[in-house]
């Protein structure tokens, strides 16, 4: 089911479970290799290579510094809520000035990531689905960022407690 000559041929889901320092080096290394594959498949299909950059680096963040370092997830596994979580609350208190049209950058680059992955057989469809719903959110992403400019006091923990980092 996997086509073309890349990465894509050469590994299996397991290879991106993270387990230890190592792991998360090593993993980390895939993704950049896949995130490559990807870039390749956007200008195959006319993407012009400004867009195919923006969105190869939109999925990179994603990928590479929430889902592999922050938070040691198999990009794999698929997890409701992942996206969501990512937007509404990790990039806004991991980025100084968090910006709605920055965001939403890199949603679209998530949101072709995924699409491509599903392209070669490597998600469920019922996944990418979820995936393009939550990158869909840009309205509530963008309030979300209001109201963090808006805490005042201890007002974090409810602000945090309405998308929480914490494991569900």
């Amino acid at each position: 089911m996997v086509r073309g000559d890349s990465i894509l041929k050469q590994f299996n889901r397991n290879d991106f479970t993270i387990g230890s320092l190592e792991d998360e080096l090593r993993v980390d290394d895939l993704c950049r290799k896949l995130l490559k594959d990807f870039h390749q498949h956007l200008l195959r299909n006319g993407v012009p290579p400004l867009d195919a950059g923006t969105m190869a680096h939109g999925a990179d963040y994603y990928l590479r510094d929430y889902l592999v370092s922050a938070r040691s997830r198999n990009l794999f596994q698929e997890k409701e809520g992942d996206v969501r979580t990512f937007a509404a609350t990790w990039y806004i208190v991991s980025t100084l000035e968090p910006k709605a049209e920055v965001l939403e950058g890199h949603l679209s680059g998530v949101r072709e990531f995924y699409r491509f992955l599903h392209s070669q057989g490597l998600i469920s469809g019922e996944y990418l689905s979820q995936i393009e719903k939550e990158c869909d959110g840009i309205s509530w992403y963008t309030e979300r960022i209001e109201s963090f400019w808006n805490i005042r006091d201890d007002g974090y923990l409810a602000w945090e407690r309405e998308c929480s980092l914490k494991e569900r």
